[in-house]
């Protein structure tokens, strides 16, 4: 070895150690910072989770309210409906101010809010408080969910790509579920379930709210906040190419979620009326817990193939629904809501993926506000036609239409899908961690 190259090989060997400390001494600290990010993440994907549980909470408690009351099957959509109309007004409006107030205070509000509107559901004699209730209710949840997923994609964890996105897939899903199971249940073993799920619910919010205060901001204050409540909804062009690539799947999944959540507990009713009243409520647990373990097994899945796969789920979902009438009974519509769930977890997950795809800060907020809208009017508007529709055609004629609707709606969008469409986005490749 000539003189050149010993030199060369000596000036190797010394920076070798200090690039071994720098390395070292990095993993270090974005240990430190992986740790940091897991409580106040943990914290933000469980108010995700709880709004939506407050969210479904309702749905066992429907029977209740119709043999106390004697509510019609449209007074229940517009009860449920309600919710959700208001909700949208709030993402039309309120959705950006965290960008601009920043997540923490907009959480806090929020939240606050969210328990003075189980208040008042805990405190309803009749429908009219029910939905005064319902409306405080979808508004403090429109700024909260979108605060909160917006938080999410803020510490996002280099090191777990794609763990923001699956969490506000997954954390919905399990919320409605786990808001029917425990509303069931306190049906069955509470003195006053129809103030008991509100009781409960008012308090964890106010916990929440008090944790949310601990945490550090993770978004920067900029000028702006009343611009932002002005009505408008908009998002980068390649997001608004890849929603309008999944639209359609997202209307279907979304308006049959919304057929199981108000009109299912009378579907059960209708196909079995000697049932268990638990039975009513938990056909929206069934659809909740399917889509839950759905989006958690798809998620290394392309998100384009899981929203293929999801609405091709809605085709078996809507026949098995549909047989329930016919003689098949409770199993089949059981089986539907089995299959709504896989359908609703498989696209939503899917489409989430492919929407959140390579957000600038400033765009995550409305952007995910840009989804729920989407989302909550393809649940609200269908399920008040199909209220209606019950009223004069009955609700076996009126499931009918709705499950051939929905049908339908994902047969477009496979369509849609499968079609070659230039420059469409479709979000990353699946990671190894997604």
């Amino acid at each position: 070895m000539d003189r050149a190259t010993t030199r060369t090989a000596d000036r190797a060997a010394t920076r070798t150690l200090p690039r071994r400390s720098n390395r070292a001494g990095w993993s270090r600290t974005a240990n430190r910072a992986g740790r940091s990010r897991t409580a106040p993440f943990v914290l933000d994907a469980s108010v995700l989770a709880a709004l939506l549980a407050a969210s479904s909470a309702p749905t066992p408690l429907y029977p209740l309210y119709q043999d106390e009351w004697g509510l019609s099957p449209l007074a229940v959509t517009v009860v449920f409906s309600a919710y959700a109309l208001a909700l949208l007004s709030a993402l039309l409006t309120a959705s950006a101010l965290s960008d601009h107030l920043g997540r923490r205070p907009v959480l806090v509000g929020a939240l606050l809010a969210e328990a003075a509107s189980m208040a008042v559901l805990a405190s309803a004699d009749g429908a009219g408080l029910l939905v005064a209730g319902r409306i405080l209710q979808g508004a403090a949840t429109g700024v909260a969910t979108s605060a909160a997923g917006a938080a999410l994609l803020d510490l996002a964890d280099p090191r777990r790509p794609g763990r923001s996105a699956l969490t506000n897939s997954i954390a919905p899903v399990a919320g409605m579920a786990a808001g029917v199971l425990v509303a069931t249940l306190l049906v069955r073993v509470a003195p006053a379930p129809t103030v008991t799920v509100y009781v409960l619910l008012a308090a964890l919010f106010v916990v929440q709210a008090i944790a949310v205060t601990f945490t550090a901001e993770t978004a920067r204050r900029r000028p702006g906040a009343l611009r932002s409540l002005r009505p408008r909804l908009g998002v980068p062009a390649p997001t608004r190419r890849a929603l309008l690539a999944v639209g359609t799947g997202v209307v279907a999944i979304w308006a049959l979620g919304g057929f199981f959540s108000s009109l299912g507990p009378a579907l059960v009713g209708l196909v079995a009326p000697d049932a268990p009243r638990a039975a009513r409520g938990m056909v929206f647990f069934t659809l909740g817990a399917a889509a839950a373990l759905t989006v958690w097994t798809l998620r290394r899945v392309a998100p384009s193939a899981a929203v293929r796969g999801g609405c091709l789920a809605v085709l078996p979902a809507a026949g098995l629904t549909l047989s329930g009438p016919h003689g098949a009974g409770l199993p089949a519509v059981y089986g539907g809501a089995a299959l709504a769930g896989i359908a609703f977890g498989a696209v939503s997950q899917g489409a989430l993926r492919m929407v959140l795809a390579s957000l600038d800060e400033q765009d995550r907020a409305r952007t995910l506000a840009a989804y729920y809208v989407l989302s909550y009017l393809s649940m609200s508007l269908p399920a008040i036609a199909a209220g209606a529709a019950t009223q004069v055609y009955g609700l076996a004629t009126a499931s009918h239409a709705y499950a051939v609707v929905t049908a339908l709606l994902a047969v477009a969008a496979l369509v849609a899908l499968t079609a070659p469409r230039g420059g469409t986005a479709t979000g990353p490749a699946p990671h190894p961690h997604h």
